[in-house]
């Protein structure tokens, strides 16, 4: 594999990275994308990306989280790789980035949820050193539109 490299993630990734998001089994379009990438509050978020031969390879984003009955952490909202690029030390790498900028941040810990049905997801974080500390349900109600 050439040398890969990892940058902040800018706009000019859209369409890569829009395309990584399905990878993950959502629907974001473009300029959802493109809001979000405009969006993100430098100091509190940041999402970079893996790049081989200029081509996005993978992302990841994280933000630094503050909650009454927690320390301040940082979670990882979202990591893919893309498929036939997985177990290179891709989504490694760029977990490397994040919890760097984290630690910058004053972070002491890192999260990251998972879907249930994600198991090689899982066995990716307990190989990275990863602890699972809870099991969660999530619920959703739609509020508006």
């Amino acid at each position: 594999m050439e040398k890969m490299k990892v940058r902040p993630m800018a706009l000019a990734d859209v369409a890569a990275v829009a395309e990584l998001v399905e990878q993950l089994s959502y629907q974001r379009t473009v300029e959802d994308v493109a809001a979000w990438i405009a969006g993100v509050r430098p100091e509190t978020q940041a999402a970079f990306v893996a790049c081989v031969a200029d081509e996005v390879v993978g992302w990841i984003e994280v933000s630094m989280e503050r909650r009454l009955q927690y320390a301040p952490y940082a979670l990882i909202g979202g990591l893919v790789v893309r498929e036939g690029m997985r177990s290179l030390g891709i989504g490694r790498r760029l977990c490397e980035e994040a919890e760097r900028w984290c630690v910058e941040r004053g972070a002491a810990s890192v999260r990251v949820t998972s879907r249930s049905t994600r198991e090689a997801a899982h066995r990716f974080y307990l190989r990275d050193g990863y602890t699972l500390v809870k099991t969660s349900m999530v619920f959703e109600k739609q509020v508006g539109e």
